[in-house]
């Protein structure tokens, strides 16, 4: 007999490829890194003038010559929103311009009625009022602020009054709390915890050693009485 072909098996339909994720598209790693850029010129502002200062340096502080004359002066210590406006309004200078286009001239007018605030000023407007060395009202500005700050407490300091204690040992100075604020050094929770400890063990001691005095005198009351 002739022998028998295998019956072909039919062929099975093909899978269905899987959905792949799309392909992010490469960055180009051959590209050139991009150089740093140098430090940028500032935005030109609008209405300046040509000879535009960004920068103003008066009572030895660097004030920015982009803002307005009332709110630059502010940056002055001893110089506040109040202060700003009156010493512009003295020395005849809009202050609603902005610093860097005054002139030298008129920067020169705001320095000197600076040095003039106790004079122009009422007392109650002063920062330094019936200064105790010379008696008078005087308003301090720039580098003098910290410098009169620092003499009077050294003189609390030296005439042992209660601030200058406190200064001393580095508390609070103005009758604020201190249970719950303020504290430095170590943990105050650490130190209590282990403060009542050595309390206790010392305690135990004393305990133990007024039971062996009991115990003491008890047996001497029991021994008999030698005859």
């Amino acid at each position: 007999m002739p022998e028998e072909k295998p019956t072909p098996e039919p062929e099975s339909a093909p899978a269905p490829a899987k959905p792949g994720r799309a392909e992010r598209p490469s960055k180009k790693r051959d590209e050139e890194k991009e150089e740093p850029k140098g430090p940028t010129a500032p935005k030109k502002l609008e209405g300046v003038k040509e000879d535009f200062r960004y920068i103003v340096r008066m009572a030895n502080t660097d004030l920015d010559g982009t803002r307005r004359v009332a709110y630059a002066l502010t940056a002055i210590p001893g110089v506040g929103i109040r202060v700003a406006e009156a010493v512009s309004d003295l020395a005849a200078v809009p202050k609603r311009d902005r610093l860097g286009n005054l002139s030298e001239e008129q920067t020169d007018k705001i320095e000197a009625t600076l040095g003039n605030l106790s004079e122009a000023f009422p007392h109650w407007m002063v920062n330094r009022p019936k200064d105790w060395e010379s008696g008078l009202d005087l308003h301090a500005f720039g580098a003098d602020v910290e410098i009169h700050r620092r003499d009077d407490i050294n003189r609390m300091k030296m005439i042992r009054s209660y601030k200058g204690v406190r200064h001393e040992t580095g508390q609070k100075v103005r009758g604020q709390r201190t249970r719950s604020n303020g504290r430095t050094g170590l943990t105050v929770g650490v130190t209590k915890k282990a403060a009542l400890e050595a309390a206790k063990a010392k305690k135990a001691e004393e305990g133990g050693k007024k039971e062996e005095k009991k115990e003491e005198k008890k047996a001497e009351t029991k021994e008999p009485a030698k005859v």
